[in-house]
């Protein structure tokens, strides 16, 4: 496909108007059968070159289907360029933009393009190379304008951001989250296993249960339940003794969770009559233990959520009107891959809107019953409209912790890259706008929806959506033609070439491997 991009371009620049064309994109119409192909140039052009270059596009259209050209002419100018450079940066690199001015960047044109520099501080630079802030910045402007731009960075004496501010959270210590409202539910047909004869009357929901205080009750269906033999040593007497204790998973239809019961003498029997599928109540309380958080369980009993019963959605904020952080930018494809491709899609991609995300984290918790929730540092997302991807949303999130070497290493993202970054509650609200009508994609989508779930939730952006796989997608569609479905092995399929765990990166891919997916199944379930 890139031959054939390279082979239309290498004629239409053998025109005298057009040396430096460069195509921005093709419009298709099926009601009149036409392809309109935009043409940008920086030369004079004439009349007989239109002509030429409609003659030229008629030849890679199919049978039936006539060209159109439209030709617009850009010429460079200093401000301009300085302005689309400081523009492009604000948008899709807010964290760099904290350190930068307009007047920081400098332009020198040339015959066939423009170098352009920004001038930065010692220790940001990382910010612009580590990122690849330049080659996207190159390739913005490579895509609107004819030529080749190449940036650099130049160190010059300039007052750096505090870096103090970073610090070093204890272990074991959160931070301070808004309140969360705790939702509960009537508990029916109580039975007393091991508990007091008085009825248990309400039950909290699972999903709320990592911000109660004291003692609760849960209630659900037992999805697993393990009787397990130990040894416990008796210090009074200095015998080994054999005792029993129930490993108990539960789910409420909101979320689920295991815990350990040690049963007395009186009850252990009735525990073992406990089945898969049976609805029972078990109270505890969230205890903390090396940094860790998870439910003990006191004691066990029969009982049921009412007849019938639904879980009631938490009422979250409603979807901001505006952006006010991180504003999202067209989508435009700088490789031109594709424009030839069959424009055929199936319907369930091009009547719905999906937006396809990725983030990067400090680490892998994202189950607040483990302990300290991992934070978000960087958050990337492509929206896809009519089987096309037409909106880019990306952004650093700040952080006060210090990442570790794994991270570092694993990334390429650094302390210094998020300071400056916005807030996560102000990265979700927007990130809750651009998702408004939206299904979620992702690869392996449940280990960073949970992420989004849980800071969305804590701060009011309730994201419910229906989520969609192409992990599952690509182990559906693709079993036994690959050796595993990583989302590098993937995108090795079907061509695809990325910079592996940044998120932007990583969204922009799967955002393409999941049209391809949806393409090779014809449907979505």
């Amino acid at each position: 496909m890139a031959n054939k991009v390279n082979e239309f371009l290498a004629e239409i620049r053998a025109l005298d108007g057009l040396k430096n064309a460069i195509l921005c994109g093709i419009t298709v119409s099926k009601k009149e059968n036409t392809a309109e192909f935009f043409l940008v140039t920086d030369k004079s052009y004439t009349v007989r070159d239109e002509a030429a270059a409609r003659a030229i596009c008629e030849n890679y259209l199919p049978d039936g289907v006539s060209a159109r050209v439209k030709i617009a002419k850009r010429v460079l100018d200093v401000d301009g360029l300085k302005k689309r450079i400081y523009e492009y940066i604000q948008k899709t690199f807010p964290a760099a933009s904290a350190f930068l001015e307009e007047d920081n960047i400098e332009v020198e044109l040339l015959s066939s393009g423009a170098n352009f520099y920004i001038d930065i501080a010692s220790g940001e630079q990382g910010l612009f190379t580590s990122g690849k802030i330049l080659d996207e910045v190159s390739r913005y402007l490579t895509s609107i304008f004819c030529g080749s731009f190449y940036g650099n960075v130049r160190i010059v004496e300039k007052e750096a951001p505090d870096a103090s501010i970073l610090e070093e959270v204890p272990e074991g210590e959160d931070e301070e989250l808004p309140h969360v409202e705790i939702r509960c539910f009537p508990i029916c047909d109580y039975e007393k296993i091991d508990g007091c004869d008085e009825p248990l009357k309400t039950a909290v929901y699972m999903a709320d249960c990592q911000a109660v205080e004291g003692n609760y009750n849960v209630c659900g269906t037992v999805t697993y339940i393990e009787e397990i033999e130990y040894t416990r040593h008796n210090e009074k007497t200095g015998e080994d003794v054999q005792k029993t204790r129930f490993s108990v998973s539960l789910t409420d239809g909101t979320l689920s969770m295991r815990t350990t019961y040690f049963p007395k003498k009186a009850t252990v029997e009735k525990i073992r009559d406990i089945k898969v599928g049976d609805k029972i109540v078990i109270s505890g309380a969230n205890e903390e233990y090396k940094g860790f958080t998870s439910f003990k369980a006191a004691k066990i009993n029969y009982g049921t959520p009412p007849e019938g019963w639904e879980p009631v959605a938490r009422k979250g904020k409603p979807v901001p009107k505006a952006y006010h952080t991180v504003f999202p930018q067209p989508y435009v494809d700088y490789t031109q891959a594709g424009l030839f491709d069959d424009l055929s899609k199936p319907a369930d991609l091009k009547n719905n809107v999906f937006v396809v995300f990725d983030l990067e984290t400090t680490g892998l918790n994202n189950n607040p019953a483990m302990g300290r929730m991992d934070r978000i540092i960087e958050l990337g997302a492509v929206k896809i409209v009519n089987g096309e991807m037409t909106e880019m949303f990306s952004t650093f999130v700040a952080c006060k912790e210090k990442l570790s070497n794994e991270i570092i290493n694993l990334t390429g993202i650094h302390d210094e890259d998020l300071v400056g970054a916005p807030e996560v509650e102000k990265v979700l609200a927007d990130f809750y706008k651009f998702t408004d009508g939206a299904y979620l994609v992702g690869h392996n989508v449940n280990f960073d929806h949970r992420f989004v779930h849980y800071y969305g939730e804590q701060n009011g952006y309730m994201f419910d959506q229906k989520t969609y796989d192409t992990l599952a997608l690509a182990q559906e569609v693709l079993r036994g033609q690959l050796a595993n479905y990583k989302l590098n092995t993937v995108a090795d399929y079907y061509g695809f070439t990325f910079n592996h765990h940044r998120a932007f990166d990583d969204a922009c891919v799967t955002a393409k491997v999941f049209i391809e997916l949806v393409k090779a199944k014809g449907r979505l379930d």
